[in-house]
């Protein structure tokens, strides 16, 4: 892995499930260039996994905050680390 690449872990709070927004991030993820996924939990957030160079995980934790989402984003917490490889694609969950 190169050292310019990341990744981004973001829980996504808010009314985010059944409203379109796993199948939104995994298409902004994809224009981004970024591999990861989007997964339902049960206590309602979306966990977001995307690795990719550091400037385009940020353009998406920027879009994730931007209230142009499916459903209402209250909250979205983040952690960063470096990429650890083995993901291909983004896919939903």
């Amino acid at each position: 892995m190169s050292p310019h690449q990341a990744r981004l872990t973001a829980w996504v709070h808010g009314s985010v499930q059944g409203v379109g927004f796993r199948w939104w991030t995994r298409a902004r993820a994809l224009e981004l260039g970024l591999v990861g996924h989007a997964t339902n939990r049960p206590d309602g957030r979306v966990l977001v996994i995307a690795e990719g160079t550091r400037s385009s995980c940020e353009r998406l934790l920027a879009l994730l905050r931007s209230g142009s989402t499916p459903g209402t984003v209250d909250l979205v917490v983040e952690s960063w680390s470096d990429a650890a490889g083995g993901l291909v694609g983004f896919v939903e969950r």
